[in-house]
C-alpha cells in the first residue's frame, strides 16, 4: 500500500507542490496514479485535496503564486483582539479550487487532520471510503480543508455546522505519517511491511531562542516583533509544527525503515508560514530536492516500470 503524506507550514506549502510538480511532468502521470492514499495537514490539506482530485500541480503552483499574497494581508499586527488574518478570501480560494464537492463525493481515500477545539480533541476528516469514523460525510471538501489551515492565532476557527469549532491539525499530526501507519493497519488491515510511505516536509528551518539575561520570557520573545515590517513573527508555531514533523518522522524511520521515504530540505535560516517572499526560493528548492533523490523517488515508486 503506497502512502502520499504531507505536511502543513503555510506558504512552505509551495515547496511540497514544486516537488509534486516535477514529478508528475518527469513521468507524465497524474500523481495520485502511484499512491492508495493520500494525506495532508495544514496546507498539505489543500496539496493532498488538489491530489485527490487529479488536479494538475502546475496550476496549484499557479494558484499558490496568485492567492498567497491576498490570503496573508493581515488585519491585525498581533493579533491580540482579533485574528492576525482573516479567513475570507482563504475561504473563497478553497471555494474556487474545490467548489461545492463534499466528502461524500469523494472515494479515493484521503485523510485531513484538524482539532474539534469545542471538544478539545483530535479530529480525521475522511472521504467516502468506507471507515466507520467518517461520521459527516456530507460536510465540503473547503471546508475540512479551510479547518486544517486554521492556525490558532492567525486564523479564526472554522465553524463547522454550529456543532463545533475546528482548527488547524497541525497542533497534533503536521506530519500525517503516524495518522496514515494506524489507518493502514487498523481499517485496511495491512501489516507495516505492506505500507510504503512518501512524506514530504515544507522544509527545514533554523528556529532558535538566544540565552539572555532577561528572565522574563513573555510573548515579545515567543512571537518577537519586528519593527522593520511592523508585525509578529509566527517563531513559536513555526517551531512547533517543525517539532512536530521532525518527531513524527523519527518515529516512522523507526517503524518503516526503508519503506519510509522523507523528502525534506534544510532552508538555511527562518522562512515564516506566512511570508510570501520567499516563494520563489522555496521552488527553487523544491526542483533541487527531486533533482538529488531522483533515483530514490523512482526506485521507491517503482516509475521505472511505467
Amino acid at each position: 500500500m503506497k502512502i502520499l503524506c504531507l505536511d502543513g507550514g503555510g506558504i512552505r506549502g509551495v515547496f511540497e507542490v514544486a516537488i509534486l510538480k516535477a514529478i508528475e511532468e518527469k513521468y507524465n502521470q497524474p500523481i495520485v496514479a502511484h499512491f492508495d492514499l493520500v494525506a495532508g495537514t495544514s496546507t498539505g490539506s489543500i496539496i493532498a485535496t488538489a491530489v485527490a482530485l487529479e488536479k494538475s500541480m502546475s496550476e496549484l503552483l499557479e494558484s499558490y503564486q496568485k492567492f498567497g499574497k491576498k490570503v496573508f494581508k493581515r488585519q491585525a499586527k498581533i493579533g491580540l483582539f482579533k485574528s492576525v488574518y482573516s479567513d475570507k478570501d482563504l475561504r473563497q480560494y478553497f471555494k474556487g479550487v474545490f467548489g461545492e464537492k463534499t466528502l461524500a463525493d469523494i472515494e479515493k481515500p484521503l485523510i485531513i487532520p484538524a482539532v474539534d477545539v469545542t471538544h478539545g480533541k483530535p479530529y480525521v476528516y475522511r472521504t467516502n471510503y468506507g471507515h466507520p469514523g467518517s461520521d459527516d460525510l456530507s460536510i465540503k471538501l473547503w471546508d475540512a480543508v479551510l479547518s486544517s489551515c486554521s492556525a490558532p492565532v492567525y486564523f479564526p476557527p472554522n465553524n463547522i455546522k454550529n456543532k463545533y469549532l475546528s482548527v488547524d491539525g497541525g497542533l497534533w499530526a503536521n506530519n500525517p505519517a503516524l495518522v496514515c501507519i494506524t489507518e493502514g493497519i487498523d481499517f485496511f488491515k495491512k501489516e507495516l511491511k505492506d505500507l510504503k510511505i512518501v512524506s514530504i516536509g515544507t522544509g527545514k528551518q533554523d528556529i532558535e531562542y538566544n540565552i539572555e539575561p532577561d528572565k522574563y520570557w513573555g510573548i515579545k520573545k515567543w512571537l518577537p516583533f519586528r519593527f522593520m515590517t511592523m508585525k509578529v513573527q509566527p517563531k513559536l508555531l513555526d517551531l512547533a509544527l517543525d517539532l512536530s514533523s521532525e518527531s513524527i518522522s523519527y518515529h516512522c524511520e523507526i517503524l518503516l525503515q526503508h519503506q519510509y521515504l522523507r523528502l525534506n530540505k534544510q532552508l538555511g535560516s527562518e522562512m515564516p508560514f506566512d511570508e510570501v517572499k520567499f516563494v520563489d526560493e522555496l521552488i527553487d528548492l523544491g526542483n533541487q530536492v527531486v533533482n538529488e533523490k531522483e533515483d530514490e523517488i523512482t526506485q521507491f515508486l517503482h516509475l521505472d516500470e511505467n
